[in-house]
C-alpha cells in the first residue's frame, strides 16, 4: 500500500514539473492542437456540413489529374504566403488532404501556427475511397 502511494506521488510530481497537461487543459488555455482524422470521418463530416472547406495542398498538376469534388487548391509550398488571402476566416472548419498525408500534415500545422482554429488533416487522396473528379 505504501509503495502504491509513493508511486502515485512520484507520478504526480513528474507531471507537475514536466508541464504535462491533459488535452482538455490545453484547449481551455486556448492552444489549438493538430488534429488527424480518417477519410471516413472527413467524408461523414463533409456530407453533414456543407460549410466545411476541403483544401488540397498538392501541385496544380496533381489537382488537375484527380481531386475530391468541391476542394480548393493551395499548394503546400504556397500555404504560408497565400492562405490568409484565399481563406481569411481563421475560424472556418477546414479539412486538408494531399497525396499521401505528409504535405497535408505540414500544411495543417502551418495553418494552426498562422492562427487557424478548426483545421483537420485527413491524409492522402490515395486513401480516399469515395468520389473523385478529374480534369
Amino acid at each position: 500500500m505504501k509503495k502504491a502511494a509513493i508511486f502515485l506521488a512520484v507520478i504526480s510530481l513528474l507531471f507537475t514539473f514536466t508541464g504535462c497537461e491533459s488535452p482538455q487543459a490545453e484547449e481551455e488555455s486556448g492552444t489549438v492542437q493538430y488534429k488527424k482524422i480518417t477519410a471516413a470521418q472527413a467524408y461523414a463530416d463533409i456530407a453533414a456540413d456543407s460549410s466545411i472547406i476541403i483544401l488540397d495542398v498538392r501541385t496544380d498538376e496533381e489537382f488537375a489529374e484527380l481531386r475530391i469534388p468541391g476542394s480548393i487548391l493551395i499548394p503546400d509550398y504556397e500555404t504560408k504566403d497565400t492562405v490568409e488571402q484565399i481563406l481569411p476566416d481563421k475560424s472556418a472548419k477546414i479539412y486538408i488532404y494531399c497525396r499521401s498525408g505528409r504535405r497535408s500534415a505540414l500544411a495543417a500545422k502551418e495553418m494552426i501556427a498562422l492562427g487557424y482554429t478548426d483545421v483537420a488533416d485527413f491524409g492522402g487522396i490515395i486513401d480516399w475511397p469515395y468520389e473523385t473528379v478529374s480534369g
